[in-house]
């Protein structure tokens, strides 16, 4: 392991009554090899605390625990890094375990291709359940998102998000702090690309993440990810690309398929291909029929989720135009 950049990272999560989570976070965390961290938790305004879980890990490693009112996480982000000590700012849910090697190997990638930003893919741990491996899949194929969460080969440039995200003291300095809305992790980065850092990929930094445990709770969180997608193209004109409109377009043109196989029963037939090539894919990359079987599952749940939810925010916000203050919003949200 490289030593050239001694330097301290402190990773901030904040939580909201999950202490299981925070439980098996701060195991993964107590077994990293590269020991030059801190971990910030920030409870949220829980009614079922982690702090007997951050105690029970502070001989072990690093840890320091604050409570405060419920606000909003990216508010206990901000919280989180003023109190932190840290050179380099690390952002992880609290839903993701580490590999031991987490830190050595961010530390190497930084000696190697240093940045003011980066982040790094996410994946399925052996231990998660099949609904949680098929949910990963889902939201990391090339074939369902176009690779926009870190995958290797992407139809837009990498954009960091908070399930595994990072940037220097001078950025925070800078920019300032998250902004209490859905996709702040995204809002944050398109700040800092406009501020002139450098943004990077470290392929190789990978952190397991549990997602949502069932689809329906998968359905109401990707449906809302759609939604912000407009509130950020209102944020930034211009920064909504291609790979944005694909699942919109993917629940209209399967709406009209649907419809038309009642006059032509033909109709249906790129969408089955579609959905074959998910499922073959899916088996080929999990290495599972079970799973690659629930994955097609997964995506139309992401698919018609996403889509739906920018169809709808698309027509209330841009069309009927009742998204133009999209700034004072966020600015009330913040109590500002």
């Amino acid at each position: 392991m490289s030593q050239t950049v001694p330097l301290l990272f402190s990773i901030i999560v904040p939580v909201y009554n999950r202490p299981d989570e925070i439980a098996d976070l701060l195991a993964s965390l107590a077994k990293q090899t590269d020991k030059g961290f801190e971990t910030v938790i920030v409870e949220d305004g829980s009614t079922v605390r982690c702090e007997e879980q951050c105690e029970a890990y502070k001989e072990k490693t690093r840890v320091k625990y604050y409570y405060k009112d419920n606000e909003g996480r990216s508010i206990a982000r901000n919280y989180g890094i003023v109190r932190a000590d840290g050179d380099y700012l690390i952002f992880v849910d609290s839903d993701c375990i580490l590999p031991p090697d987490y830190i050595e190997k961010l530390r190497d990638s930084l000696n190697a291709n240093p940045s003011d930003c980066f982040g790094g893919p996410d994946a399925a741990h052996e231990s998660f359940s099949d609904t949680q491996k098929a949910i990963n899949y889902a939201m990391t194929s090339f074939l369902t998102t176009g690779g926009i969460r870190g995958g290797k080969v992407c139809m837009e440039k990498f954009t960091p998000r908070t399930f595994n995200m990072g940037f220097s003291r001078k950025v925070y300095e800078k920019v300032g702090g998250f902004r209490e809305m859905f996709s702040e992790d995204i809002d944050m980065s398109t700040r800092i690309r406009l501020a002139g850092f450098s943004i990077t990929l470290y392929p190789d930094v990978a952190v397991f993440h549990k997602r949502r445990v069932d689809f329906k709770k998968f359905w109401r969180q990707v449906h809302v990810f759609g939604m912000s997608r407009i509130t950020l193209q209102l944020l930034y004109p211009g920064s909504m690309k291609a790979v944005h409109w694909l699942p919109a377009l993917f629940v209209t043109g399967a709406a009209i398929m649907i419809i038309g196989a009642f006059f032509c029963k033909w109709a249906l037939i790129p969408l089955l291909i579609y959905i074959l090539a998910l499922w073959i894919w899916g088996i080929i990359s999990t290495k599972s029929l079970k799973i690659g079987t629930m994955g097609v599952g997964a995506s139309m749940v992401q698919l018609t989720g996403y889509g739906t939810g920018f169809i709808r925010a698309y027509v209330w916000k841009i069309i009927l135009r009742h998204g133009r203050d999209i700034n004072d919003e966020i600015e009330r949200r913040r109590g500002k």
